[in-house]
C-alpha cells in the first residue's frame, strides 16, 4: 500500500464540462486523460468500454489531453468529439474515433462523424470554423497545469492517480475495491483475466 505522501491527488474531481458515463452518486469515479491517436489509449479502450458496460457503481469520465507534438491530429480529433457532444453524440463519436485507424486526418474524422450519426452540415461548418479549438486547448492546459498530467493515458480513481497501468488486472481490482461491482463476476472472471492479460502484454510491447 502506498504511503499517503506518495499518492498523487487530482485537483479537479468534478468539472461542469466533463463527459461522463454513470451516476454522479457512484462510489467509484474513474477519470481518464486521453489522446485519440495515442496507441496506449487505444489499447486501453476495449477494457474501459467493457468495464463501463458491466460495472455497477462506476462513473467514468473522459478528459482531453491531445499531445500534438507527438500526435499531430489529436487536437483536431478532440475538436471533432466536442462537435459531436454539441449534438448529444459524444460517446458515439468517442467510440468511433478509437475504432478508426490513425492518422485521424479530416477525411477520417468525417468518416467517424457519419458513423456517429452527426448532422454533417453542422459538423463541417463548426469544424471549418475551429469552433471547439479553444475548448480543447483549455482542457489541455487545465490537465497539464492544474492536474499535473504529462502523458496518456493517465487514470485517476476517486481522485488518486493509478500508477501501474501496465498491470491491467490491478485496474480491475482497483475499481472493484473502490466500490464498483461487476455483473456475473464469478461466471466471467476467467474471460476477464484473459483479456486483461492480453492488454497488459500489448501495452508492455508498446512501451518497449
Amino acid at each position: 500500500m502506498k504511503d499517503e505522501a506518495q499518492i498523487v491527488k487530482l485537483a479537479r474531481l468534478f468539472d461542469p464540462g466533463d463527459h461522463a458515463l454513470g451516476p454522479d452518486s457512484a462510489p467509484a469515479t474513474l477519470i481518464e486523460y486521453g489522446d485519440y491517436e495515442c496507441p496506449h489509449c487505444r489499447q486501453l479502450q476495449p477494457i474501459i468500454h467493457e468495464l463501463t458496460g458491466r460495472a455497477e457503481g462506476l462513473r467514468f469520465v473522459y478528459r482531453h489531453f491531445p499531445i500534438s507534438k507527438v500526435h499531430p491530429h489529436a487536437a483536431r480529433a478532440a475538436e471533432a468529439a466536442e462537435a459531436a457532444a454539441a449534438q448529444g453524440r459524444f460517446w458515439e463519436m468517442h467510440d468511433a474515433l478509437f475504432a478508426q485507424d490513425p492518422p485521424l486526418d479530416d477525411e477520417r474524422l468525417a468518416r467517424c462523424a457519419r458513423k456517429a450519426g452527426l448532422d454533417m452540415e453542422r459538423y463541417a461548418g463548426e469544424m471549418a470554423a475551429a469552433l471547439y479549438a479553444g475548448k480543447v486547448s483549455e482542457a489541455f492546459k487545465a490537465a497539464l497545469y492544474a492536474d499535473g498530467v504529462t502523458g496518456t493515458p493517465t487514470l485517476y480513481l476517486n481522485g488518486a492517480r493509478l500508477s501501474n497501468l501496465h498491470d491491467s488486472e490491478a485496474l480491475l481490482a482497483a475499481v472493484t475495491a473502490a466500490g464498483a461491482t461487476l455483473h456475473h463476476e464469478t461466471e466471467e472472471r476467467a474471460g476477464w483475466l484473459s483479456r486483461l492479460r492480453k492488454l497488459r502484454m500489448g501495452m508492455t510491447r508498446l512501451r518497449s
